[in-house]
Order: C-alpha cells, then sequence, then structure tokens
C-alpha cells in the first residue's frame, strides 16, 4: 500500500475545527518517539503563548474510551499547550483505522530530523508490521535505500544500555554497529569502555575483533601500574665501629709485612672529618 508521505496536516474544507479539552486527550499509542526534548518543546510553548495555536492537532475517537481523543498528528503541539497549562486546544477529529493512524504517526515523525535512530528504526519496524511491508518495499516508499533501512533495524539488536548512549550521542551509530557481533554482556562493558576512553570508530572495530583479549590486556596493565614499586637501595655509608674495623685491618697488614722481613713506615693524619695513612715499603 501507498504510505501517507503527502500529508500535510491540512484543515480539511469539510471538517471543523473544535476545541477540546486537554484532559480528554490522549497521546497516540502509535507514537514512535520515546524521548521528547524538553527545550524544544519549551521554543514550541513559547510561540503558542505568543501566537496561538496557527494549526490544530488532529484527533480520532479512543475506540477503547468513548469520552477520549487519540492524537494522530501534533502530540509536540498537545506537550506544548499542556506545559501552558491551556485548559482546551484547537483540533480536528477524523475518522481513522489503526493502521493509518500509525501510519501517519510514524511517518510525521520520521520527517522530523531530530528523531534519533533508534527510535528511527522502531518506526520503521513499525512502519513495516501495520502495512505489511518487506524492508525493499518500505525502503522504496520512504525514498531511502533498502541498506539505508536495514542498517537503522539493526540497531535494534543492541543492548538498552548501548541504545541509550546512541539516544543520548555519547556514541555514533557506526561505533553502534561495531558491537552488533558481541554478545550482550560483551557490548555493556564495551560501551563502558568507548565512553569512559572516547574510543574512535576504528579503535572500536579493533577492540570488538578481539574484546577478550582486548580487556585481558587492560588487566595486565592496570595491575602493573597498580603494583608498588620497589624502593630503591641506597647506599650504606658504614661508620663508627666498622671504620676503626678498616683501620685496624690495614695497620695488622702493616705488622705482617714487617714479620715478613719488609722495612714499612706508615704515617697516619686524622682530620675532623677525614682519616689518612700513608703508606712507605723500603728496600733494605
Amino acid at each position: 500500500m501507498a504510505l501517507f508521505f503527502g500529508h500535510k496536516n491540512k484543515v480539511p474544507e469539510n471538517k471543523q475545527v473544535q476545541e477540546i479539552e486537554l484532559d480528554q486527550i490522549v497521546p497516540n499509542r502509535y507514537q514512535p518517539r520515546r524521548t521528547f526534548n524538553e527545550e524544544s518543546i519549551a521554543e514550541l510553548a513559547q510561540t503558542l503563548k505568543e501566537q496561538g495555536l496557527l494549526q490544530p492537532i488532529i484527533v480520532r475517537k479512543d475506540s477503547s474510551e468513548p469520552e477520549k481523543y487519540e492524537i494522530i498528528a501534533g502530540e509536540r503541539r498537545y506537550r506544548a499547550a499542556q506545559s501552558l497549562k491551556w485548559a482546551k486546544i484547537p483540533a480536528i477529529v477524523e475518522e481513522m483505522d489503526d493502521e493509518k493512524v500509525a501510519s501517519l504517526a510514524l511517518i510525521e515523525n520520521l520527517q522530523r530530523e531530530d528523531l534519533n535512530p533508534i527510535d528511527e528504526a522502531q518506526a520503521y519496524l513499525e512502519l513495516m508490521k501495520v502495512n505489511d511491508l518487506t524492508q525493499t518495499e518500505l525502503a522504496k516508499q520512504v525514498g531511502k535505500t533498502q541498506s539505508y533501512v536495514a542498517n537503522k533495524i539493526r540497531l535494534l539488536r543492541l543492548t538498552p544500555k548501548v541504545q541509550s548512549f546512541l539516544v543520548s550521542k555519547k556514541i555514533s551509530q557506526r561505533h553502534g554497529r561495531a558491537l552488533l557481533s558481541l554478545s550482550s554482556e560483551d557490548q555493556d562493558r564495551a560501551v563502558s569502555e568507548i565512553v569512559k576512553k572516547g574510543l574512535t570508530v576504528k579503535e572500536t572495530e579493533l577492540m570488538a575483533s578481539d574484546v577478550d583479549g582486548y580487556f585481558a590486556d587492560l588487566e595486565k596493565q592496570e595491575t602493573k601500574q597498580d603494583k608498588p614499586k620497589q624502593p630503591k637501595k641506597k647506599t650504606v655509608i658504614k661508620t663508627g665501629s666498622d671504620f676503626k674495623v678498616q683501620v685496624n685491618t690495614i695497620k695488622q697488614a702493616i705488622k705482617m709485612a714487617r714479620e715478613s722481613g719488609l722495612e714499612v713506615k706508615y704515617k697516619e693524619d686524622k682530620e675532623k672529618d677525614s682519616y689518612k695513612i700513608t703508606i712507605e715499603l723500603l728496600r733494605k
């Protein structure tokens, strides 16, 4: 089936804008966006405060709660109005089945550039499901290549921890794809290392190619750094009784030389910080 990329949320001529209580409105169950930028909502709220709502939101009757209206398009405008404590919001009530509602909600978000890669991947997956499309068929209808759609959807195989770093932009999609071959446990410890050390995509690919070896080497390096350094041995300068022993040894050698028949003269010079012995051997 053809998707609704031409939809611009224009007010149909046969549709009347109604003022609906915000308390009667519920978010779109098919909303692919899991996180909303609070700063962006605040900026939109300021615009609404100054200029009013230029384009009404689109809703439908909630099949499960007859008194409620489900948002088809315009959830950011609805959230901005909530932040301003509006009691009512201009809206158009459409009759639309689940398949069309899901498609419109997904496509509206895909057309916004700030959709994060995980929400975008979820949107593609939902579009394929509700419209019974293959990746190739979906890619053709959204104007993307099949490989582009496939690479986005593959990101959903990452662990929640890795996905959260992708959403917060602490790692890139290329970092994420480099981790796809790893187990869940290895993905989590690898992404912590990437964020901690600011690893490049190339460094991440090298780590992923031998993740056990990488962390084994890292552990060795950390163990080596943690090992206390051995203090250098100090040169021991002998003084006191050790010095006297050396002097007596020299004098003993002189005595033995004399007993052997040599004529030996020696002279001692004692200073405050030194001791000098001059030995002279004489021929007979």
